[in-house]
């Protein structure tokens, strides 16, 4: 069971990890274990993840998550398949959490007349030094 939240839970069924060679160092290991994963989970048709969730990740702008309703991630940094297995659930909880945040509103503002009028006199004050600094007439 991968807990994103209090109230969100995802059994471990809905999970598809496939297991595949991985690249970079290793010696001769590497050639013979499949120790990279990756992490399908289809959000489109999850009945466990609200449908909250699942408009956010439709949304959101990330390579992982498919137009087609799938979150695929590929996790090759450890040595170990197990431990790949771990880092790519956590990157699941992650990115859920992410889409399970609330989008916070901008209200745009003005500047007020005081900081118009601050902004007004420094550069006019700035322009009275600059044109001290020319040639001296006599």
């Amino acid at each position: 069971m991968l807990e994103v939240s209090a109230r969100v839970h995802i059994p471990d069924s809905e999970l598809e990890f496939i297991t595949m060679r991985a690249g970079g160092p290793g010696g001769q290991h590497v050639n013979k274990t499949d120790s990279a994963v990756q992490l399908r989970f289809d959000y489109a048709g999850s009945p466990s993840l609200p449908g909250v969730y699942k408009e956010a990740l439709a949304k959101m702008k990330d390579h992982r998550v498919l137009p087609s309703g799938l979150i695929l991630i590929r996790v090759e940094s450890e040595r170990s398949q197990l431990m790949n297995k771990e880092a790519a659930k956590e990157a699941l909880v992650a990115l859920l959490q992410k889409a399970g945040k609330p989008v916070k509103v901008r209200r745009p503002t003005k500047p007020s007349k005081a900081a118009k009028a601050k902004r007004t006199d420094s550069k006019t004050h700035r322009g009275k030094i600059k044109s001290g600094r020319g040639k001296v007439k006599f």
